[in-house]
């Protein structure tokens, strides 16, 4: 069992959230965003799609960096069966957040760790409930900027927490990094995870 902080970790993903977390529990990393098809497959389920999304990020990253260990992740929000991603502009906002509105969804945040030419994969699943908006409160909510980049247009953490009126699971996976399930993973790998001082 090697120690999680002596070894070198890159977070493949550009995502300024997923850097906060691992900083949150004092995981010292570099930030490499890692190139990949998210196209969708034909027939592959959400939680299968989420996953090979977050297996692809941390294999390109680890196949350059052979020491170093990787954690890659996607995050997607999922309703009546219809996989949201990221918005293409403010009418598809628009859609995604009428589309949640007022009812529950599911968010599935896939995590990846890979070290020494081995690969460990997760989804963690997590039901959401929108309080009921108005249209006047879905304009001024995208007018924030925040929905743009973000599964399902909204973020939990910012505004959209002034939307989201129930969350059943785990609070950072719908942030988009499970650090539970990070940490359980990378048992898995046998790299162990120890406070920092």
């Amino acid at each position: 069992m090697i120690s999680l902080h002596q070894t070198r970790v890159i977070l493949a993903s550009s995502s300024p959230r997923r850097h906060e977390l691992l900083q949150l529990i004092g995981v010292p990393h570099g930030v490499q965003s890692a190139d990949v098809d998210e196209s969708h497959q034909n027939r592959e389920g959400p939680a299968a799609y989420a996953e090979r999304l977050a297996r692809a990020k941390a294999e390109a990253i680890a196949s350059e960096a052979t020491d170093a260990l990787v954690i890659g992740a996607d995050t997607i929000v999922v309703v009546d069966g219809q996989i949201l991603g990221k918005p293409r502009d403010r009418r598809d906002a628009e859609r995604m957040l009428g589309l949640l509105n007022g009812r529950s969804h599911t968010v599935m945040t896939a995590v990846a760790v890979a070290l020494g030419g081995k690969i460990e994969s997760a989804v963690e699943h997590v039901d959401v409930t929108f309080r009921d908006l108005g249209s006047e409160d879905i304009s001024a909510y995208i007018d924030t900027g925040e929905p743009m980049d973000k599964a399902g247009a909204y973020g939990i953490q910012g505004y959209g927490a002034t939307i989201v009126r129930r969350i059943d699971g785990d609070y950072f996976a719908v942030m988009g990094l499970s650090l539970v399930l990070l940490v359980e993973l990378l048992t898995k790998l046998e790299v162990s995870y120890t406070f920092a001082r």
